[in-house]
């Protein structure tokens, strides 16, 4: 079992990230993830399997998803294992300079703004994944957070295969 939670920040040299920060850092690692087994499982299927299993996203139906990978891709689970080990490690290689761009925009004088809750986009109501998780002691504060240094890459047309 895969666990994104602040446990695994301390893991990569992150959990010296502000709280107000480590929530958003773990969202976005989760929404990686989620991506690049998307696109590896994506790459294996055939047209007619993409199409069956798009019924199951559409369908809202997690567990007929979750059946269909293990019926049609019983390796799925390597394959998340593989891609996190891999994004693990490219956190833990740039996690200095994680450390020290969160580090400085702290440091830099920011004008005050308005009091309002951080706004983050909900996640996407066909999506077959469970939302990234949370950790309901922190609070994101009054102002929104600042962008990850962390690349982002864009989702693949189509599903995105679940795990």
């Amino acid at each position: 079992m895969l666990k994104i939670d602040n446990s695994l920040l301390e893991e990569v040299g992150l959990g010296g990230l502000p709280d107000s920060e480590k929530n958003s850092f773990l969202k976005h690692i989760y929404e990686t993830l989620e991506m690049r087994v998307g696109v590896r499982l994506a790459d294996q299927m055939t047209n007619q399997q993409l199409d069956e299993f798009e019924q199951y996203f559409e369908a809202k139906d997690d567990a007929g998803a979750f059946q269909w990978l293990e019926t049609n891709f019983p390796n799925y689970k390597d394959i998340v294992q593989q891609e996190f080990d891999k994004l693990k490690a490219e956190i833990t290689q740039t996690a200095p300079q994680i450390l020290a761009a969160s580090q400085a925009h702290a440091t830099q004088a920011v004008p005050p703004q308005p009091q309002q809750p951080a706004a983050f986009p909900a996640p996407a109501a066909s999506s077959p994944v469970p939302p990234a998780p949370s950790n309901d002691d922190q609070s994101f504060g009054t102002t929104t957070p600042p962008q990850s240094p962390y690349p982002t890459q864009q989702p693949p047309a189509g599903p995105t295969p679940t795990y």
